[in-house]
């Protein structure tokens, strides 16, 4: 596939974005419908598009990459992501009960009634250093694919390829916000998971295996390894670490990140948004697994064909988030490539465009207050935030910039692995509000709390082996950063007056 077909095939699937924005944006680019979606979304077109929202690029390219890692990862993500489905399960029952009871536009505003002015200031602002954190190292996966194929051959810079793919996002999604993203994300969700149906069909055409044959090779091969009981102190696979990792992660990527978060509380009831999030759960869980399946399947093609994962051309080191784009587009025929290349664009895309819409969301509503009665009908409202949607926006393009200067690993295990130190805090504040109801803390202390915490962590990780015979953490590190928030919080707490007891 040529740079030129890649870069056509791209403009007519941003040109489908722009017309549904067009359509979704008239009468509704104020700011009810860019927070809230004016509060009558589908439940089933925001279980759907929350597909392509939580599973991203890095789902579509990192994992099936790290299937074959020299790590000997194999399928022990899938381990991992039955901790995401417990996660999945305790956000719908615990979490969304109270947000819609206490109905919120932001979730952080729980915080404040419940532990005070600096404690919702910390949540937010935890979730805005993490969220662009995050849907920064997410964009820039997909972004130097698209500089090695396609922006490279007409000699391109980096930096302009990411700030055209944000310029682009930014174009869409400033008017109406989270009305447009419901429906454009389930458009780029029914691409992505097209995608990956596909995909599988046309490496087993290529291998000349039926779906049952595939089964049975992946079954037979030496990537198909799901559970892992071996070593717990030492191994970071081990099951116990990788389900309680995945269930913490995602309580707190999930159930306490305004963005996810956002769509549920677009749902007209408790009922619609419970009914999404269980649905939501039951798919992903089946998408992974196919997922882990193109990784195999992608192993199995290279070894049968002698080729071999391609090198970083900055550290010469092997990249195994390059295998699946170097097959799709120059071993496979013209329609495998359009194929993964839609999927990958619109994993990424539907991530990036409904981040930067929380943030700007979470910015707007927690620091100026833009859902407050008295800020409603102040002239140039909207005007403020499109300002602060375009800052987050280059915000990114400098992170991503930053990442870019400074990455040797995987990406998808550096996006948990900041997780765990930038949520954590964030978990910490949600368990105390939650199950200490007859305490409150000193609302001044707990930004140090917050800030002490992941620095704490640190020095634990960094340690473990010494610390605690041999042990080495992996996702689970979060449950350390949480205990020591919670321990913190305890420490500066105090006896709460019964209005701040949710």
């Amino acid at each position: 596939m040529t740079p030129s077909a890649i870069l056509l095939l791209i403009t007519v699937y941003f040109g489908m974005l722009f017309y549904i924005s067009h359509r979704t944006s008239k009468n509704n680019s104020g700011n009810d419908a860019f927070f809230k979606a004016n509060k009558n979304s589908k439940w089933y077109l925001v279980a759907f598009g929350m597909i392509g929202t939580a599973l991203s690029g890095v789902t579509f390219i990192s994992v099936p990459g790290e299937v074959g890692a020299p790590s000997g990862e194999q399928f022990k993500y899938f381990q991992f992501v039955l901790g995401n489905a417990i996660g999945f399960i305790i956000v719908a029952t615990v979490l969304l009960p109270l947000y819609y009871r206490m109905n919120l536009t932001s979730i952080y505003s729980y915080i404040e009634k419940r532990l005070g002015f600096y404690s919702y200031k910390t949540a937010a602002a935890i979730f805005l250093a993490s969220r662009t954190i995050g849907s920064s190292f997410r964009l820039y996966l997909v972004v130097i694919v698209l500089q090695r194929f396609v922006f490279d051959y007409y000699r391109i810079p980096f930096a302009m390829t990411v700030l055209l793919s944000l310029a682009l996002i930014f174009s869409y999604t400033y008017k109406s916000g989270l009305k447009t993203i419901i429906i454009t994300d389930a458009l780029q969700t029914f691409f992505l998971v097209t995608s990956v149906f596909l995909t599988i069909y046309f490496i087993c055409s290529s291998l000349d295996l039926s779906i049952v044959g595939a089964f049975e090779e992946v079954k037979n091969s030496n990537y198909s390894k799901i559970f892992f009981f071996d070593d717990v102190l030492t191994s970071k696979f081990h099951f116990v670490k990788q389900i309680l990792g995945g269930m913490f992660v995602t309580i707190a990527m999930v159930g306490l990140d305004q963005d996810l978060m956002q769509k549920n509380l677009s749902c007209a009831t408790i009922g619609e948004a419970q009914k999404n999030m269980f649905t939501f759960t039951g798919i992903f869980v089946l998408i992974n697994i196919f997922f882990l399946s193109v990784g195999a399947l992608l192993y199995i093609y290279a070894e049968k064909n002698g080729i071999s994962v391609p090198t970083d051309l900055v550290t010469g080191k092997p990249r195994t988030d390059l295998l699946f784009p170097e097959i799709a587009f120059h071993h496979l025929s013209i329609v495998p490539s359009v194929v993964f290349l839609l999927g990958l664009t619109a994993a990424t895309f539907a991530t990036t465009d409904s981040a930067l819409t929380a943030l700007t969301t979470s910015f707007c509503v927690d620091f100026l207050g833009m859902d407050k009665t008295e800020n409603l009908n102040k002239p140039n409202i909207v005007r403020r935030r499109h300002i602060v949607h375009l800052s987050f926006s280059f915000l990114m393009f400098l992170v991503i910039i930053f990442f870019n200067a400074i990455n040797d690993s995987s990406v998808v295990g550096m996006i948990f692995k900041v997780a765990s130190y930038t949520y954590g805090p964030l978990l910490g504040l949600y368990t105390f509000g939650l199950f200490v109801k007859s305490k409150t803390v000193k609302d001044k202390w707990v930004p140090f709390i917050c800030v002490l915490s992941p620095i704490l962590t640190l020095l634990i990780s960094e340690n473990s082996a010494t610390l605690f015979f041999g042990y080495v953490f992996d996702n689970e590190l979060i449950i350390v950063n949480t205990l020591i928030t919670f321990v913190g919080l305890y420490l500066i707490s105090k006896p709460a007056v019964e209005e701040t007891r949710f």
